[in-house]
């Protein structure tokens, strides 16, 4: 028989890093909350008997947020045989605060005491036996990053499902709240399990509405709980939901004050605080965070991600396009077959996949970024922007999220309970530039500017203004009105990447991109091929009199005041809806190139009968705000749950792509 171990606990805790080593799962580690949205699930190692699931990272189970409610509902429903409680060692008393919420929905509780080699290092001193006894479940001291204690963790966690009851202690109130909880206890006797009596009755007290549904006691029940609340409330002069949360922090700090001891710190500010008087100082955040990004886009695009390209090319223009070629040639192959291959999907293909090297590079500088807690610094100073503007420090979760894709960057933000907030949050991702987006700042900045790696980096500040702008001119309409929702968000310690969840990252996004390259990319690159290469009576023409052409040329129009008014252009702007990445293929087969990447001789003289430096500037603008994506657009209408909204969206988007680049061209042509 299965056995389901569930794994709680606070936003960085180390609890999906705990979950990679116990399942081998390759599941990413993030350092902001709401990474995982969902529940994830993944058998124990060399024991498949044992399915572990990871819960979103929460602060308690109050249902505040989405990730609060997944977790809860599950918990209750779902039933597992134990609970895996991640705590911070670092920050004890916060962590703690869940665990008690936990324990008392009745399910045995172990404690996974995490980062103890951080809480070693600051020579803190955690008395674990002292806490096991006090909270009455099992303390075992781990790190996820060094695999101390992992074996015992496993050991401890068996041994508590062959007992299935739990003897963990609940937290103990004040004697109005205890008298309280006790006469709406008796109230649910034989109408909950009596293991999750107490939390019932602590959650009614608190006059929890999902609860009170959950329920349905009647309005006579409910009217005699309610002059219970009351009677203490006027005691206490006090509500009850922050009673029970003083009480709680009472009863945690009691017991923290008995088994931790902290270092004597030797000055006022940490090392992570003396570096965020830099990174996160109201002058220097924003600059230093575009510096940063120029410096990577430096790197993946002009200088060491370039040493990949020439073997990119060789490996599809000389190597496989040649041998496929000529191999196609001594079957007999039609020309028009051997063109569809060679010239269609392998060029279309190659010319996509010739920026790999880039975009992993640039993955895993982003990777690290996040893994060594930066990232999360760059979300609490957009917070601060953010609010300023109307808009919720929350929604830069998401945009965070989107620099490697757009489509779990929308999903991601459900965790935003305001639907206003959330639906804009949605519409406004996209302008962040994502990972498939990057081939095509990396074809036009290697055409036209090939030593400015400002170009390539300057599209996350043309991102994040947009977003400002479009937040301030959303938030005017009586769709988007109201004040943002909070957003609380706790900055972990910086600490050395691990290498390991960096190179997970960076492989999972740049994973997704070879994937589509080798399927929506080599089917679209076919079509292309055979659109440009046959007439409306399907014979084969000079590209000219092609399909593709008098398609191209019936939108043209639309896009002269944009500076790319030829037909070549027009049809890549559409290709890219299926994804981005395809506008590089279009420009490959359409321009008959094979390869169009940085370094090829043929580059700028080809791009440049289609583009000016002004132009393709302007393109790469309207390429950023454009409605995304196929996939992102599904998902924007999953979000939504609307398809007027998802229109809308799209509208939105591509209006604002359309009157950006407008202005940058027509601005850009005055000025040089």
């Amino acid at each position: 028989m299965a056995h389901t171990i569930a794994l709680a606990g606070n936003p960085n805790s180390g609890k999906t890093s705990l979950f990679n080593e116990l399942t081998g799962s390759t599941q990413y580690v993030g350092n902001w909350p709401g990474v995982t949205v969902e529940k994830k699930e993944g058998h124990l190692k060399h024991d498949k008997r044992y399915l572990i699931v990871d819960l979103p990272g929460i602060y308690s189970l109050s249902p505040y947020t989405l990730e609060e409610v997944v977790t809860r509902d599950y918990l209750l429903d779902g039933r597992p045989d134990l609970i895996i409680d991640v705590v911070d060692s670092t920050n004890l008393e916060r962590n703690l605060y869940l665990t008690t919420q936990l324990i008392e929905t009745g399910i045995p509780v172990v404690i996974a005491l995490n980062m103890m080699d951080i809480t070693e290092k600051r020579g803190d001193v955690i008395d674990v036996l002292a806490l096991s006894h006090s909270l009455g479940c099992p303390v075992v001291p781990t790190s996820a990053v060094t695999r101390d204690g992992l074996k015992e963790l496993v050991r401890v966690a068996l041994q508590m499902i062959e007992k299935a009851q739990s003897v963990a202690k609940t937290a103990t109130f004040s004697k109005p709240v205890e008298y309280a909880l006790g006469k709406i206890g008796a109230f649910l006797e034989g109408s909950v399990p009596p293991e999750t009596l107490r939390w019932y009755a602590i959650k009614l007290f608190e006059r929890d509405g999902k609860v009170l549904a959950r329920l349905n006691l009647g309005e006579t029940r409910l009217q005699e709980i309610e002059t219970i609340i009351l009677q203490v409330e006027s005691e206490t002069d006090d509500a009850s939901e922050g009673l029970v949360t003083n009480d709680r922090y009472e009863y945690l700090s009691a017991i923290t004050m008995r088994t931790h001891r902290q270092a004597k710190k030797k000055g006022n500010l940490s090392a992570s605080d003396r570096i965020d008087r830099v990174v996160t100082n109201r002058w220097l955040a924003l600059p230093l965070f575009f510096l940063l990004m120029w410096g990577i886009y430096y790197i993946a695009i002009q200088s060491v991600g370039d040493l990949f390209i020439g073997w990119i090319e060789w490996l599809f223009v000389d190597l496989i396009g040649a041998n496929v070629a000529l191999g196609l040639s001594m079957i007999g192959t039609s020309p028009w077959l051997t063109g569809l291959v060679v010239d269609g999907i392998i060029a279309g293909v190659g010319s996509v996949l010739t920026f790999v090297p880039q975009m992993m590079i640039l993955f895993f500088f982003l990777s690290l970024m996040e893994d060594c807690g930066y990232m999360a610094r760059v979300a609490f100073i957009m917070d601060r922007i953010f609010r300023k503007f109307g808009l919720s420090g929350k929604s830069f979760i998401p945009m965070l999220i989107g620099t490697g894709c757009s489509v779990p960057a929308i999903m991601a933000s459900r965790t935003i309970e305001n639907q206003r907030d959330r639906r804009m949050t949605v519409m406004l991702t996209p302008f962040i530039p994502c990972g498939a987006k990057l081939p095509v700042f990396a074809l036009l900045v290697g055409a036209f500017f090939p030593n400015s790696a400002w170009i390539a980096s300057s599209m996350y500040l043309v991102g994040i203004i947009a977003v400002i702008l479009s937040g301030i001119v959303l938030k005017k309409t009586k769709a988007f009105a109201g004040d943002p929702a909070p957003f609380v968000m706790e900055l972990p310690a910086y600490h050395m990447p691990r290498m390991k969840g960096v190179f997970i990252h960076m492989w999972e996004r740049g994973k997704q991109f070879i994937k589509k390259a080798g399927t929506i990319i080599a089917v679209a690159s076919a079509a292309i091929w055979i659109l440009q290469s046959t007439s409306w009576s399907f014979q084969l023409v000079e590209t000219q009199q092609s399909i593709l052409a008098s398609l191209g040329r019936l939108i043209a129009p639309l896009f002269v005041p944009l500076g790319f008014g030829t037909w070549e252009v027009a049809v890549a702007t559409i290709t890219g809806l299926l994804a981005k990445e395809t506008i590089v293929a279009t420009f490959g087969i359409v321009l008959g190139l094979g390869n169009v990447a940085e370094g090829d001789p043929n580059l700028l003289a080809s791009i440049g009968t289609f583009f000016t430096p002004v132009s393709a500037y302007a393109f790469m603008v309207f390429t950023l705000f454009a409605a995304p994506c196929a996939a992102a657009i599904g998902a924007t209408r999953r979000e939504m749950q609307s398809a007027r909204w998802t229109w809308a969206a799209i509208l939105f988007q591509t209006g604002i792509a359309y009157a950006a680049a407008l202005l940058v061209y027509q601005i850009g042509s005055l000025i040089f």
